[in-house]
């Protein structure tokens, strides 16, 4: 069996969110559904996998209710399920960036499809920023693009107040993963006085669905926030697993590191435990591995 997996969001004013997030829990725990999803009073933002019947019921309702198009949805398949269970839950921000002048409400940077974003990106006067934090940067990227590295979205403002100057590189073409992202922070540099701010349309994996490998100018692997780690090109899965002790992504190298110990700890995080914190990994690695869940 194979799982139709929906990523999704939609910036639209919201109330009622109590209520909102009981009637979608319901209805995705009716369809037996998976994933997350966020709701705030700016919007949704969420990723759900099922079977394909009940995911084509689901994607009806998210029209219904928040006036979702095709055009707000990255479409993908897992082989197993990518999530354990169904969570809705409340936050106050579907993206958190805390701060007033990322508003997509009010401004974003230019859509850019694509099949049009190899061209964008070929000009040397434009700035190629990833918004993304530094774990999922290690997985792949765009060739010659600037990584901000930071370890959380609300780092972003900071890195373009410290580091970027808008009369010295006044054209940015940004790229997250599925678009959200973007639409915060092409609105946060807009209001801090960059003229020129472009941003892909439906992010990295709208690239990797529709652009082909052999004219990409993608390198490496694509994170998404799910059991299944990475995507490569045509979405399809990769052999990256995640550590369990830190969540980090794992490449095959980064197993065979002898840092890395199956459950317990992987070359990021080796060496920041204590013993009572390994020892409890490692018994419920056991329990796993014994069928006793």
């Amino acid at each position: 069996m194979s799982f139709t997996v929906a990523a999704f969001y939609r910036f639209l004013p919201l109330d009622d969110l109590q209520e909102t997030r009981a009637a979608l829990l319901a209805f995705c725990r009716e369809r037996a559904l998976r994933g997350t999803i966020l709701i705030a009073p700016e919007g949704v933002n969420g990723t759900v996998a099922g079977e394909a019947g009940a995911m084509q019921e689901f994607l009806a309702e998210l029209s219904r209710r928040f006036g979702l198009s095709e055009a707000n949805l990255r479409m993908s398949s897992a082989a197993e399920w990518p999530f354990a269970r169904m969570k809705v839950r409340i936050r106050p921000e579907i993206i958190t960036l805390r701060d007033e002048a990322g508003d997509p409400l009010a401004k974003t940077g230019v859509h850019v499809a694509p099949q049009a974003w190899n061209a964008l990106i070929a000009d040397p006067g434009v700035l190629l920023l990833d918004t993304r934090n530094r774990y999922e940067t290690k997985v792949g990227g765009f060739a010659g693009a600037v990584d901000p590295g930071i370890d959380q979205f609300t780092d972003f403002k900071r890195y373009v107040e410290e580091t970027l100057d808008p009369a010295r590189t006044p054209k940015v073409a940004m790229f997250c993963t599925g678009g959200i992202r973007c639409e915060k922070a092409s609105a946060f540099m807009l209001e801090k006085g960059f003229a020129e701010v472009y941003q892909l349309k439906g992010g990295i994996l709208s690239y990797l669905e529709q652009v082909p490998a052999e004219e990409s100018r993608w390198q490496g692997d694509c994170y998404v926030f799910d059991g299944r780690v990475a995507l490569g090109h045509g979405l399809a899965e990769t052999d990256w697993t995640a550590c369990f002790g830190c969540g980090a992504p794992l490449s095959a190298e980064d197993r065979a590191a002898p840092e890395f110990e199956e459950g317990v700890t992987c070359p990021a995080c080796a060496g920041t435990k204590s013993d009572d914190e390994i020892a409890a990994l490692r018994e419920r690695h056991e329990r796993m591995t014994a069928g006793e869940g």
